[in-house]
């Protein structure tokens, strides 16, 4: 079967979360063309903010891509949303010509993760010239806290 026909079949007859698997995979084609973001990127909806001097969040609904078959964030979905609060916020304070790429991470989950959304909020501990140290606490919309996160990055000299 050709992908247009699987597509059609998809929309036809599909489920309205096998729909919106679809929807989360032509926005994550959108957001790689529009903003060079990774396809998980896309597939979560990532868009970050500053929320002060060295912290950096994002806000990602939780859908059905999210779930495990428990009905509860999948804990590779929160690492990976941690990873990319911690990441995007070092890579942000790099000068031009450098990036970051995560050497460690480890990560403490403390609840299920349910809800509406998740949010995430990195804070910068330390930016040094080779290496960055960064925390990430993931929470509900409530406020619950999901996972607690912190990371090491490698500091890298780039041409692109």
């Amino acid at each position: 079967m050709d992908l247009t026909m699987e597509l059609n079949e998809v929309l036809q007859t599909g489920t309205d979360e096998e729909k919106e698997i679809l929807r989360l995979a032509l926005q994550a084609i959108r957001q790689k063309r529009e903003r060079g973001s990774a396809y998980p990127s896309g597939f979560l909806g990532l868009s970050g903010e500053f929320t002060e001097e060295g912290t950096y969040r994002f806000r990602v609904p939780i859908t059905p891509y999210t779930l495990n078959r428990g009905g509860i964030v999948h804990g590779g979905i929160t690492a990976t949303l941690a990873d990319s609060t911690m990441g995007s916020l070092i890579n942000k304070s790099l000068p031009e010509g450098k990036a970051a790429v995560t050497v460690e991470m480890k990560i403490n989950y403390l609840e299920a993760g349910t809800g509406k959304e998740l949010i995430s909020e990195a804070r910068l501990i330390r930016l040094g010239h080779t290496l960055a140290f960064a925390d990430c606490k993931v929470e509900n919309e409530t406020g619950k806290r999901i996972a607690h996160a912190t990371g090491t990055f490698a500091i890298l000299r780039f041409s692109g």
